[in-house]
């Protein structure tokens, strides 16, 4: 029998470039807390520690599933009520031809079925730069190859669509459209989108189209849903209950997979496959669903207005310091301001931290373009809290400059 080496269990090498920078930074955070220090979290994008409530009527629906003990596995594409509440947001949405409906645990495991279920080592995927972390590390688990496309930070962090199409080639499989984006906080054109689409379709890709955020815009937007700019391109359409309806622990999302069901089948054959093997997604929070989409939607406003104050707040204080300028977000709940000076984005975001306890996440976490330095911030704490941070951020970038 073999013997036990001195070096330990060596893991596996796919691991080691997962990485992700929102959670990455509580590390310091947490042994600063524990020092006695006033931590001021601007890292996490979860609205229910600030005091935002998601509905009672969606509360009320997993609750009475709970108690009719609606509690053992569910269908592995998710319960009726559930799909079809979803079929009624796809049309709200003007999403067309959908083939495929599932419901994961989050967005989060959607997006990890859908892109295991179609990139083999070695293939690549076109992600937004600046953009979500765990495209990134999950292509990394596959052992993909990862190219990031270029946001414009000069035209209100428009996708670059030249960019994307010069990196299009072979081996490509996806393109990942971030919609309202995190970090950014961008909304992406219609015309901006339907070039994209064009280009997916004109290359045979799909897009993964994460609209999360779809319903949290400022200033009266409106949002376009990629799914509903063309027929024949084949969409995969991301939502969920975290972000809209404030329960992110609720870990329930969805995707729609649209295009033509005469060459999906075996791509959906594939999810469906890994959906069985995880057997299903959580059960009774499936029933907050149709709740949630066809309920009254009065938190909305009310969420809105106090993230269009605190977003007012945080750009006027925050392009008022030298050395630091921001593109004024038009949805989600984050910002991505840039820094002008001779720092490492990392490095300054940890110092700031000691000195101030202020936590906010670099901006290489999330991607941006070389020789740029950015950190992300997100607009979720109360106008104390976040008129503290900016103090901070401010009296310490003063320093360094």
């Amino acid at each position: 029998m073999p013997k036990p080496t001195e070096r330990g269990i060596a893991p596996a090498r796919r691991v080691r470039d997962v990485k992700y920078a929102v959670r990455d930074v509580v590390v310091l955070a947490e042994q600063l807390a524990a020092e006695g220090r006033r931590m001021l979290y601007l890292n996490i994008g979860d609205p229910n520690p600030f005091g935002f409530r998601p509905p009672e009527a969606m509360i009320t629906a997993v609750k009475e599933a709970m108690d009719a003990n609606l509690n053992g596995y569910a269908p592995s594409d998710g319960i009726d009520a559930a799909l079809q509440a979803i079929g009624r947001e796809t049309a709200r949405k003007g999403v067309r031809s959908p083939v495929y409906t599932w419901t994961g645990n989050g967005a989060s495991e959607v997006i990890d079925m859908a892109l295991t279920a179609l990139v083999d080592p070695g293939e690549n995927v076109l992600t937004p730069s600046p953009g979500y972390p765990l495209y990134t590390a999950l292509l990394a688990k596959l052992e993909a190859e990862n190219r990031p496309y270029q946001l414009d930070e000069d035209n209100g962090w428009q996708p670059d669509v030249d960019d994307i199409a010069s990196q299009i080639d072979a081996r490509t499989r996806a393109i990942v459209v971030i919609n309202p984006n995190n970090p950014t906080g961008s909304v992406s054109s219609e015309e901006t989108l339907r070039a994209i689409v064009d280009l997916a379709a004109e290359n045979d890709l799909v897009v993964f189209a994460d609209e999360i955020y779809d319903r949290l815009l400022f200033d009266g937007k409106e949002h376009t849903a990629l799914g509903s700019l063309r027929d024949d391109a084949t969409v995969l359409t991301l939502g969920g209950l975290s972000k809209n309806w404030i329960v992110p622990g609720f870990r329930i999302g969805w995707g729609v997979l649209g295009g033509d069901p005469d060459r999906l089948g075996d791509y959906v054959e594939a999810i469906q496959q890994l959906g069985r093997a995880r057997l299903s997604a959580n059960h009774p929070e499936q029933y907050g669903i149709p709740a949630a989409i066809d309920g009254d939607q009065s938190h909305l406003a009310e969420m809105i207005t106090g993230l269009e104050a605190r977003r007012d707040l945080a750009m006027e204080r925050l392009n008022g310091i030298d050395g630091i300028s921001c593109v004024v977000p038009e949805g989600a709940f984050y910002a991505f301001p840039r820094l002008h000076l001779d720092v490492e984005d990392g490095q300054w975001c940890a110092e700031l931290m000691r000195e101030t306890g202020v936590v906010v996440v670099p901006g290489s976490g999330f991607g941006q373009k070389p020789g740029t330095q950015h950190f992300r911030i997100v607009l979720l704490p109360p106008l104390d809290v976040l008129s503290d941070a900016c103090d901070g951020i401010a009296a310490f970038t003063t320093r360094t400059t």
